[in-house]
């Protein structure tokens, strides 16, 4: 959804629709970019935990998928976003 329009008609919290333009702006032409939480908050100036609620919001709307990504040992890496 590159025409915010809609996005702003939407019943969404103002952190939702902030997250959502940020997430945006990252995305390569598929749709698709995996910040981590902590550098969202940074750039955000916004606490992990309302990113986290955020990112929730978005889920529920239908707006975004969350995958886990993995480095080679195994261990979680930042989330895979697909708007």
């Amino acid at each position: 959804m590159r025409n915010f329009t809609e996005l702003y008609r939407m019943d969404l919290p103002h952190r939702a629709i902030s997250v959502y333009i940020y997430l945006s702006d990252r995305a390569n032409k598929e749709g698709i970019c995996w910040p981590s939480i902590p550098t969202i908050s940074k750039d955000l100036k916004l606490s992990e935990s309302t990113i986290r609620r955020a990112l929730h919001d978005l889920r529920k709307a239908g707006l975004i998928r969350m995958e886990q990504r993995y480095r080679e040992n195994g261990g979680n890496s930042s989330l895979t976003f697909y708007l």
